[in-house]
Formats: C-alpha cells, structure tokens, sequence
C-alpha cells in the first residue's frame, strides 16, 4: 500500500514538471524578474501567446511593480513599451477564451499597471465581465468591484446589480476581505437597512479572520467613513485588530487610519500612542517626498516639540522634490502643528505655486487657507490664488464648491465685492444646508466689515444677501422632516447669524421631530442643547426616556454626551433618579476601556450634577491611571490639553470638598497658581459699581475686599465679614486676610475644612457674586450647573453666598442709586 501511494506521488511530481517543460512560453515568464525581460518574451512569442500567457505576463508585470518601492514604479514606461501594446491587443482579442477569474484578474491587473480606462481594452473586459455578473463567484465580484471602483464608477448600473448580488449573497460570503472590498465599493449605493446588515456581517467576519490581515479592518473602517456612520462596537473591533499589528505597518497603513479615525471623531488614545511610537521608529527610513509627507501629515500634529523641530528640518530639504498631492498635505499639515519656521513656510509656498494649476478648486482653497493661517509673506502668490479662487467661484455650480470657495475669499481684505461673487452665491443659496448657509453668512459679515463704502451705494447689496439668507434658513428648517439628517446639518451650524436668527425656529423644529428621537440619536441632539445653551424640557425628558428604556443600545462612550446637557444646564428630568443611575450602571463595566481624557470629562459632568460614583472617582485619582493621562496629553491639541487639564483641577476639587471620605489629595496648588499669573485680575465695570454700593450700605469701602481668592482657588468678586450683629467688620490690614495657605489639604472622617484666618464668635463670612449671561441658560433665567457647583463648594469653605443676576442689577427697576443700595440690603441682611 505505501509503495503504491509512493509511485502515486511520483507520477504525480513527474507529470507536473513534463507539464511545465513542455510549455516553454510559461517557464521563460516564470524566470523573468524584471519588467523588460517579461516584454522581451511577449516579443519573441507573440504567435504562442495563449490566454494563459497573456494573463499570466500581465499579472507578472504588475507583480514586479509592487516589490518596489511606490517612488521606484516604473509603470508610464511599461506602457510606452511597444510590446506592452502587443500584449494588450492580445489580450482584447482572447477576452471571450478567458474563465472568469482570469477576465477580471485581467482587468484588475491592466487597471494598477494605469491602463486608462477609456482605453478599448479596459471597457471589453469590462463589457464582457458585465455580461457574466450573475455568474461571478463572491471573491472575483469583489475584484470586479474594485476594478469599477478604481474607474470612478460609484453610481453606474453596473455597482448597483453588484449592490443588489451583495444584499442577496451575503450570508455565503465567508472571508473578511472579500466582504470588506465589496463594502467599501458599494458604499455609495448602500441604503440604511443594507448598512445595517453589513456592519453586523462585519463583525462575525473580524472575529474569525486571520488577526494578521489588518487590512481587512481597515476596509471596514473605510465604509463606515463612506456611510458617515460611526458605529463604535466595530471601530473598537477593528481597533484592536490594528493594536495588534501596529508593529508590522508601514506610514502609509498608519498615516490611513489615522484619517480614517479622524474623519469619524474616533481618536483612541492606545492605537495614537502606539503609531506614534512606530512612526518615531520609522523616521529614519522616510527620505523620499511620498513617505515623508505622510510621516509628517501622521507624526508631526501629535509630535514632541524636540521632534517637530527634526520633522521641520527634514521637510526643508526634501520639499523641493515634493509632487503636488505632497505639499498640499504638508501645508495643511503645519498649519496643525502651528509652524512658525518662515523658510520652510515660504518653500512649501513656492512648491504649491509651482503645482497650482493642477489642483481642484476645493484644493486651491485649502491651500490659500492655510497659508493664510501660516502668515505666509507671498503677495505675487496670495494675488494669483485670489484670482485663481474668482475664476473657480464664478464657473461653479456646486453648492458645496461655492460656499468653500466664498468662505476662503472672504478670508483677503477685500476692498470691493464682485457683482458676480454675489450672483453665485445667490445662485446656490436655496440648495444649501445650514452649515453652508452658517458658513455664508460669516462671509458676508467679513465683506461687511471689509468694505468702507457699505454704509453708503452697497448697503442694499449685503441687505439683501442677507434676506435671502434668513429666508433659505427659515425654509430649510421648515421642510425638515428627519430628525437625523436635521442634526447632521446642526454640527456645523452655530454662529452668530445662526444663534440670532435661526436658533427659535431650530428648536421648534425639533420639538416638531420629537418623535423621532431614539438611541441612536440621542447623543447628537444632547451634544446640540448643550452647544446651544438652550433649555428646552420637551427634549431634555425624550432624551432621558428612550436612554433609560434604551440603554442596552446605548453605546458606554455615548453616556458623556447624553449626561452633558442635564448637567450644564442644572435640569433634572421627570425620571431623575433612574435616568443617571441606568447611565452609570452602564457605563461601570467599561471604566478601564475608556479614552482617559473622556473618563476624566464624564466625571466632571457628574460632579456638576453632585453625583460622586466611588469607583469612577477612585479609577481617574490613582497613579497610574493619571500616568496615562499624561501620555495622552502630550498628543493632543494644546486646545484640549487645557482644557482636560483645567477639568481635572477642577475635578480635584470638587471631591475633595465634597467627598472627604475618599481621602483623595488635592495636587493642583502649583497649576492654579499658574493660572492665576496668567489671569489679567480687572475689575469690570458692573463689579466696580457693586463695589462702590457695597461700601456705601457697609459703612466703609474698607469693609468689603475685591476679587478674593478662596481655599481651593475660587475667585470670587465681593468678600466681607459680618459679626452676630450683622455689622460690618473693617479690614484693618486686608494682606492679612488672605488666606496664608491657600487650598491646604485637609480630610479626614473627623476632620473639617477650616478658615486660615481665625473669625470672630459668631460672625459669618459673605461672598457677593455678579452673575452674568454665561451663568443662565440663554433662553431663560434658569442657572447653569457650574454656578450652582460654585455655590455649593463655596458653603463647603464657610461662605454665604449672595448672588446678584445680571438681569436684575441691570433692569428698570434699579435705575438709582437708592434702588440698587435697597437691592442690596434685602439681599444681605433679609436672604
């Protein structure tokens, strides 16, 4: 039995290498290694050539051409070869000889060697491939897929049958890539329901795929772009998948997802901290424009300062070899690392002027902005790409197009506005959304402000702009009939023109579309009432209904957003209680898997709202989480990083005067200090008016001291001292009454905070506070939630706190000296 499997076996090795001797053709191809010895053997047999033949030189060609570097790929110089042309004509006349696979490896080969499409060839293989489509296995109807994608064929009737094969097929597909190809092709042409089912197809696939084909995830990230659908179960599937293979990427596979994430607002501080380590590790190997230009575009926002300063160095000298794509991504990319290097600004200038004939009009755009940004000093440059941008404006019919346009053209100092500018932008402003008709009228105010003779012969041009404007608003607001794509227009939307006019009627509108709140959503329109300051109860208690009868769709990152507006806004809705406890009993499960800037802002929320979970507070205040915290600071945008680092102070504080029993430290005496030196200390004029009628009713203007810093760090405007008779004590010496310690620890189960300066028996400590607009909800004299904190901690410290609104101090009511001093007293002596 084993010598009959034996001579089995060598009968088998026998005829497999007659097989091969015999065909002569496909054993010179197959010790070709370069692209001109595979074209020499195309020339020597060109009446031998069999389909075979052609598409294994084809594919051969192509081959070769991916084992070098993308700088080395010679493939204009393939397709000048006179055999190259052999080959192809070959191959047209054997496309109906031709099995599927090899018509549409064919195809997909012809198409990476930049065949163009409108090439006789190309559009036979694709004819004939069209005509066999039912018939197509799933893996050659996804290259198929991508050759139709490559050609720019997103919406051709032959993508929709594919689309229409996909969603019947797609429980036979059982390999990632295959799926993920076809998703990202199809994106375009993909309804919501459809969506839906290949995201959940996604999922299984990526947990049985091979963990080291990173690029099947990034395929799914990719369509989830497409779609603008940031399904986070799935991005955080895929990001792990990419954590694990970080190691074994190149700048492009980084410098791809990074975008990608970007695109979806999904920055995940483990994946970033990772790249960028690989992308340090990768610096030496970038010496070529393509790869360095997406080193920088990756590396160089969330680079230390030691690096961005080599990263400048190194741009300096190979910017000059830069292509097009190149210094575009470069300008914008300095732009986010706020370079101030005026000899590589003024070389990437040059290099964009060289290139600016071929750029689009949205890239000519881009690019005067941010060299605007940059402060470049090319006035021959910056006159050409006005004229360039004019010329685009005045040609465009695209909305999208013209509202970019029109916001960078309002960017010069226009002295005069072009008759046919404004002709355009009356043209489209009817087909706009919010956010372009947002994004207009900061221009016109620009053009307002721009123009000296605005208030004379053209006033009548920007009035009317201005009144189509408000009515294209008026009229996008009332035709709104879904509730998602209404939101999907309000995240770009706030401005001052909007905020005056259109703010009312947003509200309304979205009280119209109540009913279509839902899990999905109630994020986005949380996110919204909070931007906008508006306290709108109808929405606030939909919001907390569907998340406490939805919480298992709630998504645990999306609880910081949904919290968010019942905090700042100081509402608590009908199922209080039960809204935040659903909230946390989600989100607990997940402490150790959030961003930790997100986890230290959600904290904050709560601790506006005065609630305290023990363990999240204990998991933000403990050595190695604020190690982590650290890391990701140093790679975010200084705009953030201040800000997470003023929440956590303030984070800091509010448990230790609020939960002593936690024995959390408070560490944050040096940054307030920092902040206080930062501080301009003016008095404006409404405080200094307090002041002056608070000496008056106290007896002595040394009987009240002016912005006094607490214990902790709060400033407060007025502070004086009143003993058991209700009298004024004097400040004999004021430097005395400053604290000598400010914010000294103290905790403890007995322990209790104390005055730093001993008060007389009985007397009682009073803080005064002028509370402006930014203290209330804009639509009504409802306090905000930081106010109320304040307040809270200021009693913690030994105040009574007195609060003058804005609204009262400056109404008709108190329009005398008599009258303000009365308000005062009642709010003193009887409060």
């Amino acid at each position: 039995m084993l010598r009959l499997r034996s001579l089995c076996c060598l009968s088998q090795r026998l005829l497999q290498v007659r097989t091969v001797s015999s065909d002569q053709v496909l054993h010179q191809l197959t010790i070709c290694s370069s692209e001109e010895q595979v074209l020499d053997v195309v020339g020597k047999n060109r009446a031998k050539l069999s389909v075979k033949h052609v598409s294994y030189a084809i594919g051969l060609l192509w081959k070769l051409q991916t084992e070098k570097p993308e700088f080395m790929r010679s493939s204009e110089l393939i397709r000048s070869h006179s055999q190259f042309l052999t080959l192809c004509i070959l191959a047209e006349n054997k496309i109906e000889q031709m099995d599927d696979d090899i018509l549409v490896d064919t195809l997909y080969n012809s198409l990476r060697l930049h065949v163009e499409p409108c090439d006789s060839l190309i559009q036979h293989l694709v004819m004939e491939a069209y005509s066999r489509l039912e018939n197509l296995s799933m893996p050659t109807l996804s290259k198929f897929a991508v050759c139709l994608n490559d050609q720019q064929l997103h919406h051709s009737p032959v993508m929709g049958k594919i689309c229409n094969i996909l969603s019947e097929r797609l429980d036979y597909i059982r390999e990632a890539r295959v799926l993920s190809s076809l998703m990202i092709c199809t994106s375009s042409l993909t309804s919501s329901r459809l969506r839906d089912k290949l995201i959940e197809k996604a999922a299984i696939l990526l947990d049985t795929m091979d963990p080291t084909r990173f690029h099947d995830a990034r395929r799914v990230v990719q369509f989830l772009r497409n779609v603008k659908h940031g399904y986070r179960p799935l991005l955080e599937k895929s990001n792990k998948i990419f954590l694990n293979n970080v190691k074994e990427m190149n700048v492009e596979n980084i410098n791809m997802i990074l975008g990608l994430y970007q695109s979806l607002q999904f920055n995940n501080f483990d994946f970033r901290l990772a790249s960028k380590q690989r992308l340090l590790e990768l610096m030496d190997s970038c010496t070529e424009p393509v790869s360095f230009s997406r080193l920088l575009t990756a590396l160089g926002p969330m680079a230390s300062q030691e690096t961005r300063e080599r990263l400048e160095n190194a741009a300096l000298i190979l910017i000059d070899e830069a292509g097009p794509h190149q210094a575009l991504a470069t300008v914008e990319t300095l732009v986010e690392m706020e370079c101030r290097n005026p000899l590589l600004i003024n070389k990437v200038a040059s290099v964009l002027h060289k290139h600016l004939d071929v750029y689009k009009p949205t890239d000519v755009a881009r690019i005067t902005q941010a060299l605007l940004l940059l402060h470049c000093q090319n006035p021959e440059l910056f006159t050409k790409l006005k004229r360039t941008l004019l010329s685009y404006l005045k040609a465009s019919f695209l909305p999208y197009e013209v509202t970019i346009l029109t916001r960078v053209l309002s960017m010069f100092p226009s002295q005069r506005l072009d008759t046919e500018v404004i002709s355009r932008v009356r043209a489209v402003m009817p087909q706009c959304a919010l956010s372009d008709l947002n994004t207009f009228s900061g221009a016109i105010a620009k053009w307002v402000r721009h123009d000296p003779s605005y208030q004379h012969a053209t006033s009548s041009v920007y009035v009317n702009l201005l009144q189509l404007l408000n009515k294209a608003g008026m009229e996008r607001l009332q035709k709104a009939d879904n509730l998602d794509m209404l939101l999907d227009e309000l995240k770009h939307s706030l401005g001052e023109w909007f905020e005056e006019i259109l703010l009312q009627e947003t509200m309304a509108t979205l009280e119209r579309l109540i009913d279509g709140v839902n899990c999905n959503n109630t994020s986005d329109l949380a996110l919204f009432l909070t931007r906008t300051n508006q306290l709108c109860l109808p929405l606030l208690d939909k919001i907390a209904n569907v998340t406490v009868e939805h919480i298992d769709k709630v998504h645990y990152t999306a609880t910081y957003a949904t919290i968010l507006p019942f905090a700042v806004l100081n509402y608590d809705p009908l199922q209080c209680a039960e809204f935040f406890d659903v909230c946390i009993q989600h989100f607990r499960p997940h402490l150790g898997s959030f961003d930790p800037h997100l986890l230290v802002l959600l904290a904050y929320a709560l601790a506006v709202a005065d609630i305290f979970p023990e363990d999240l507070i204990r998991e933000i205040f403990n050595v190695d989480f604020l190690a982590k915290l650290d890391a990701q600071l140093d790679i975010l945008p200084d705009a953030l990083n201040m800000r997470i680092r003023l929440r956590l102070m303030e984070l800091n504080r509010a448990v230790c005067l609020e939960c002593p029993e936690f024995q959390i430290p408070w560490f944050h005496d040096k940054y307030c200090q920092h902040l206080l030196k930062k501080g301009n200390g003016s008095i404006r004029p409404p405080q200094q008016h307090i002041h002056k009628m608070l000496g008056e009713i106290l007896g002595g203007i040394n009987k009240s001291k002016a912005g006094v810093i607490t214990p902790y760090f709060y400033p407060i405007d007025f502070e004086f001292i009143l003993d058991k008779k209700q009298e004024a004590i004097p400040y004999v010496d004021q430097s005395n009454m400053i604290p000598t310690e400010l914010g000294k620890l103290l905790w403890g189960k007995e322990a209790e905070l104390k005055d730093s300066v001993e008060l007389p028996p009985g007397s009682q400590r009073v803080a005064v506070e002028f509370l402006d607009s930014k203290s209330f909800c804009k639509n009504s004299n409802h306090i905000k939630g930081e106010t109320v904190m304040r307040k809270r901690h200021l009693e913690i410290l030994g105040y009574r706190v007195v609060q003058i609104p804005h609204f009262e101090w400056n109404s008709m009511e108190l329009s005398t000296s008599h009258a303000w001093k009365e308000y005062l007293r009642k709010k003193i002596f009887v409060e």
